[in-house]
């Protein structure tokens, strides 16, 4: 049995507790949002979706990494802003073996952990296709379960990435390691931004967006944008057509609204910043024109200046 901490017990993080939990690791839930923490104490974690229908009762749960105390392993399953934060919160609890697994969309999570601990401490995690949601507190849902992605910060294969590996599978993951992490990034980061701001901007849902052509087009011009930007910065893609691999994936979850666009229903702030808009920071002082992610960064970002703070 493994002692580990979800910090974030968000939709994803939800996920992980409720699926590693039931495979009889101790799993503690942490969390801020007091309604789903309570909830998951009284009456444990309602996981429905593409993994069937349970209630995991065994989970401990906390506000803060301190309620948990030292972890085997620390999932960081919260938003990108959060995540140095929860670093700065898990140092002091770290021993010789711990290992701190940041689960972002985006770029540079593994980085912003890595100003709190050393990096022989940090393994990257990427999931794809859950398509996950809350449809209220102690009930956590997902529309698929396509991969978890594995890999050390520094890139290359180890013991321990294998055994993490091994972990997840025996909960219930697809589950894979990757040597060149770098690449394991950015394809996910890829589909992030096919999905995230159009979605968003468009109110749609995966499959809404790619049965309306025009939608679906902006769509695929974000993608190829991001897909330039990775080449010209040396990213060994795994595929040479972009916009195969991004419809491919898209169509495994037809009925996920990725999480920006759950912020923006929620009229809460999102993590553009992150995604569609490294394409535009990253791409500027390389001279790529990245006009699609620049236009729905620019709407992404008039809606939310309106939200309440």
């Amino acid at each position: 049995m493994t002692k580990i901490g979800i910090v974030g017990a968000g939709a994803m993080g939800s996920v992980y507790a409720a699926l590693l939990g039931r495979a009889g690791h101790e799993v503690w839930a942490i969390d801020v949002w007091d309604e789903h923490v309570d909830a998951i104490a009284r009456s444990g974690l309602t996981i429905t979706g593409a993994s069937g229908s349970d209630v995991v009762t065994s989970l401990r749960v906390g506000r803060s990494p301190a309620d948990a105390g030292p972890c085997d392993v620390w999932l960081i399953a919260t938003k990108a802003d959060d995540v140095e934060n929860v670093a700065a919160q898990i140092a002091p609890l770290v021993t010789d073996d711990t290992i701190v697994v940041p689960f972002q969309n985006g770029l540079g999570a593994g980085e912003r952990v890595a100003r709190h601990l050393p990096d022989h401490h940090i393994v990257l995690g990427i999931a794809e296709g859950f398509g996950s949601s809350i449809p209220e507190p102690g009930h956590v849902h997902h529309n698929g379960m396509r991969l978890i992605r594995l890999g050390e910060l520094r890139g290359g294969l180890s013991e321990r990435v294998a055994a993490l590996e091994r972990t997840w599978r025996a909960a219930g993951f697809q589950v894979k390691a990757f040597a060149d992490v770098t690449a394991m990034v950015w394809e996910k980061f890829l589909c992030n931004v096919t999905l995230s701001a159009p979605c968003a901007v468009f109110d749609v849902t995966v499959g809404e967006l790619m049965g309306d052509p025009d939608c679906w087009s902006v769509a695929l011009g974000c993608a190829d944008e991001a897909y330039r930007l990775g080449a010209a910065t040396g990213v060994a893609f795994g595929f040479t057509d972009p916009r195969r691999y991004v419809t491919e994936f898209s169509a495994t979850i037809p009925d996920a609204s990725p999480s920006m666009r759950l912020d923006h229903l929620a009229r809460r702030r999102s993590e553009i910043d992150v995604i569609n808009g490294q394409v535009v920071e990253l791409g500027r002082p390389l001279g790529l024109a990245t006009p699609y992610n620049e236009a729905l960064c620019a709407v992404a970002r008039r809606r939310e200046s309106r939200f309440v703070a």
